[in-house]
């Protein structure tokens, strides 16, 4: 693993990137883009943002690299996602899929940017579908990325279901299904601490009906607080799904010494994914917070604390799949309160100065958790299946 850190004066940008890149084999990178609040309006703080992505895609560790999905963390998504998109769309810039979500970077700027981009030897489709999917095609594999997809009619419970069925008819298209091809989803949520309920509910049943049950399988989700441009979307749902793997390439990441079952207490989703290839493992690790294996939570009111026993859970996780935190590629931190952040920040760049990593304002579902994170890592192995 290779991590790059960049900084531009003139920009206030601060670019933290990483690489992977087997001897033989298609390159992933991910890059996280911040930029130093100034106390310009968005428009300057967009333009900004976009001459720090320009930079990184000119870094030569990145020569030919395709952008395969983006997400923009935007401290107002009412009035600042459509901004976005036209200023995308009078550069001409191709479009992958693009996840806008209010979540606010809590450096005090106004936005933020998270790129997942592959080798120029795989094939990128954009916009390959109705919902303006990301398909990339390798080695046999096709990965569809799907990113804000949303409803602005019902409770958050039937935006759940609308969004899960529209998703569900998606991947038919392809000729996959929820149960076998999914991967991992984002489901945000309005006002998480009234609306993620709902979300709960509908999803078990939905799950239930496309054969996910405790008996079987879940899937690697975070499901956490975040406000959709459309005022009246409380769901908004983002989805990466494989096609052409064997069922042996996945499994599921437990950590029971540490973390218990999420079906006991309601909710349904895997603590972690692991992905196998000829070549190399992606573990993809859900939202995990400072919670024990009696589905607990650890440290009430201290976020400190809460933030070393969530370390130690997704140590514990990686460890499962084969690796450590040296194998992380980036960091998703997500806080109740913006008055922590110095003290969580201070504590991240601590211990891993080096891995790409953004704090968000973004309540977890339990209100008396004050911080979560999410992380996706890659390891280099020898296995017999067929090469990413």
């Amino acid at each position: 693993m290779e991590y790059r850190r960049l900084y531009n004066e003139e920009t206030g940008a601060q670019l933290q990137f990483s690489v992977f890149r087997p001897t033989d084999g298609l390159a992933e990178y991910h890059a996280m883009i911040q930029i130093e609040p100034r106390g310009d309006n968005f428009q300057a703080q967009l333009e900004r943002i976009q001459l720090a992505e320009a930079t990184l895609m000119g870094q030569p560790e990145l020569r030919g690299a395709v952008p395969v999905f983006m997400r923009y963390f935007l401290s107002d998504s009412t009035n600042q996602q459509t901004l976005v998109k036209n200023k995308l769309q009078a550069d001409g810039q191709p479009h992958c899929t693009i996840s806008f979500i209010q979540q606010s970077p809590l450096n005090g700027s106004k936005i933020a940017l998270w790129v997942y981009l592959v080798g120029a030897e795989a094939e990128v489709r954009n916009e390959a579908d109705d919902l303006h999917s990301t398909l990339m095609i390798h080695n046999g594999y096709q990965h569809v990325w799907t990113m804000g997809l949303s409803s602005n009619e019902g409770t958050s419970g039937e935006q759940t279901t609308t969004l899960l069925n529209r998703y569900e008819q998606l991947l038919a298209d392809y000729g996959g299904t929820l149960a076998e091809n999914c991967i991992r989803t984002w489901f945000f949520v309005r006002d998480v601490d009234t609306q993620y309920h709902g979300l709960v509910v509908a999803r078990r049943e939905n799950f239930a009906q496309q054969g996910l049950t405790a008996q079987t399988h879940y899937i690697a989700s975070t499901g956490i607080g975040g406000n959709p441009a459309d005022p009246k979307a409380i769901i908004q749902l983002g989805c990466y799904a494989l096609l052409g793997f064997q069922p042996a390439q996945q499994r599921y990441l437990y950590a029971p010494t540490h973390l218990n079952r999420t079906y006991e207490y309601g909710v349904t989703f895997e603590r972690g994914t692991l992905m196998e290839y000829g070549d190399r493992g992606h573990i993809y690790i859900s939202g995990t917070a400072s919670i024990n294996n009696k589905g607990e939570v650890m440290h009430v009111g201290d976020v400190a604390l809460q933030t070393r026993r969530m370390w130690e859970n997704v140590e514990q996780l990686l460890a499962e799949g084969g690796m450590t935190y040296d194998n992380v590629m980036q960091i998703i931190v997500y806080l109740r309160d913006i008055a922590d952040y110095q003290l969580v920040d201070r504590m991240f760049k601590e211990r891993f100065p080096q891995i790409p990593r953004v704090i968000t304002l973004a309540p977890v579902c339990r209100p008396t958790w004050l911080i979560e994170m999410e992380c996706i890592a890659v390891d280099a192995r020898q296995t017999d299946f067929p090469r990413f």
